[in-house]
């Protein structure tokens, strides 16, 4: 008995070491992120600093780094979220409500969709924009990012639409709505965590894309803070660390927030248990 439960907690501490292991190097780069940014004389090691400053948020919160860089992402790729998700529920809502032999081979090539790399499909895109007039514009930029983050965001919604009783909208059918008042008014608020969880995904998923805006948008005016981030590697003799890891801190504070600010929906789930009673 006594050698199979020493074997048992040995097992059990090899497991909690893998675990701490992985959890170590998860923490290491956050850590390092912290630390540099505050350190004025920060490098690869994770270090704490001996005189810990503000200086490298203060050298990178000028219009031309920072905040013009922000603004031109939050105005990219909210706009292109608002896009995806107005899209993604018009393109769900038959999906889910109406059965079609179409309806899983059409969804399946959704998901392959998503499969695709970008820089597959980015020359022929490059080409088609410089056609149509449509090279270096916000707008053609958000229309492509959103085209890109549309057939997961459809395949999410449907499933989360999925879980809205169809009883709700035949009462307010009876009601006298009509379907596109019904999709609005009654599902979309039901299914609300599941439209947060859409947004917070396809909004990270653009937030970070460097790729797209880097071969669309030329005039470094329109340029947002994922490839203004590539200056801090090119423009100097080398890499300035410390203000790297400050602006990487301002960068990731916009999705945080976002987050913050849907958790506590996120976790309220959907409900609908006493919508379908009586």
């Amino acid at each position: 008995m006594r050698p199979l439960l020493a074997r048992r907690t040995r097992h059990r501490l090899a497991a909690d070491a893998a675990l701490l292991a992985v959890a170590a190097a998860f923490a290491v780069p956050p850590l390092w992120l912290v630390l540099s940014s505050v350190d004025p004389e920060a490098g690869l090691r994770v270090r704490t600093p001996a005189h810990a400053t503000l200086g490298n948020f203060s050298s990178v919160l000028t219009d031309e780094i920072t905040f013009t860089p922000m603004l031109n992402s939050l105005l990219l790729c909210g706009g292109a979220t608002l896009l995806t998700i107005a899209c993604a529920a018009l393109a769900a809502y038959p999906l889910s409500r109406y059965r079609s032999r179409f309806s899983r081979p059409y969804l399946l090539g959704l998901l392959f969709a998503t499969c695709l790399p970008i820089t597959a499909i980015m020359v022929p895109v490059y080409g088609l924009f410089v056609r149509i007039n449509l090279i270096d514009t916000v707008y053609g930029t958000a229309l492509f990012l959103a085209t890109a983050q549309l057939p997961f965001a459809i395949w999410l919604m449907k499933n989360f639409m999925d879980g809205v009783p169809v009883l709700l909208e035949e009462a307010a059918w009876t009601d006298g709505a009509g379907r596109l008042q019904t999709l609005v008014r009654v599902v979309l608020p039901l299914m609300g965590p599941g439209v947060a969880v859409v947004t917070v995904y396809c909004f990270i998923m653009m937030w970070g894309n460097f790729f797209v805006p880097f071969m669309l948008l030329l005039t470094p005016d329109q340029l947002p803070a994922s490839v203004s981030i590539f200056t801090f590697f090119g423009n100097y003799g080398q890499v300035a660390y410390g203000q790297l890891a400050a602006f990487s801190i301002l960068y990731s504070t916009p999705v945080i927030l976002l987050y913050a600010l849907i958790a506590r929906r996120l976790g309220g789930g959907f409900a609908l248990g006493g919508a379908v009673k009586g």
